[in-house]
């Protein structure tokens, strides 16, 4: 089954709204013609007040705007964070859910996959982006298809067929964030081939043949052809790479 690529930048906690439209009219027509040139889909993922310059810039163009978190409520006094009903009104079509650096230092867990996905996410029309992946400690004791079975099974089985096969997964090795270490596209390969099985076990194998399953880039690109042309990734998640206009279209080109 032929699932079109996903090219999804991640700007995290970088540009304001003038860095984002300065972004933008560098990064557009770079890319003009790429969703038919590699038959791919382009998200760009701003921090929350660069939102509405991201979705007034992208206008007309073929380029999908993504929040990086949300919220599992539509409204409260809940002090700084951000509904799915929100995320749409500004223009999202996308949102990133359960980032490593949101497991590590927000303390989220698998219950907080289900409930930001089930409702904020899908209610709103908006694609969840959910990310899973091993630490270095997981990777080093051999338990990351462990780890991996644990995330898939609190964070995505709870999921009804209807509404999982609405997500996008990304694979995140998290020992290769920012630590020199790479995570080869073997890795990377086997990583995905372990998590279709379990998508097969719990959804069935046509599910498993259509979900959407990107890797998480590195800062350096030159590994975007070897990682594409393992079967099973359809695409990126990419982090520093992303806030270069010029580096961000050679991945999206790759």
């Amino acid at each position: 089954m032929m699932r079109k690529p996903l090219m999804a930048g991640n700007w995290k906690m970088y540009k304001t709204s003038a860095e984002t439209q300065a972004f933008f009219q560098a990064f557009k027509p770079m890319i003009a013609d790429a969703a038919d040139a590699v038959r791919c889909d382009i998200v760009i993922c701003p921090p929350f007040p660069s939102l509405p310059a991201a979705v007034e810039q992208a206008r007309g163009s073929n380029i999908a705007i993504g929040a990086q978190n949300l919220y599992w409520g539509k409204e409260g006094a809940v002090t700084g964070e951000v509904s799915g009903n929100m995320l749409q009104a500004a223009g999202c079509s996308y949102v990133i859910v359960a980032h490593s650096e949101r497991r590590q230092y927000f303390g989220e867990t698998e219950p907080d996959v289900v409930r930001k996905t089930r409702g904020p996410a899908l209610e709103f029309g908006l694609i969840p982006i959910v990310c899973m992946g091993e630490r270095l400690a997981d990777r080093e004791s051999n338990i990351t298809e462990s780890v991996l079975a644990a995330q898939f099974d609190g964070g995505l089985a709870p999921l009804a067929p209807e509404e999982f096969a609405k997500v996008v997964i990304a694979y995140e090795p998290v020992w290769a964030i920012g630590t020199g270490r790479t995570a080869t596209p073997a890795i990377a390969a086997d990583a995905h081939r372990f998590i279709r099985s379990g998508i097969a076990l719990k959804f069935g194998d046509e599910q498993a043949a259509a979900t959407k399953d990107s890797v998480r880039r590195q800062r350096e690109t030159g590994q975007r052809k070897s990682l594409m042309a393992e079967e099973g990734i359809d695409g990126a998640l990419v982090g520093g790479a992303s806030l270069d206009p010029k580096s961000f279209a050679a991945i999206v080109r790759y």
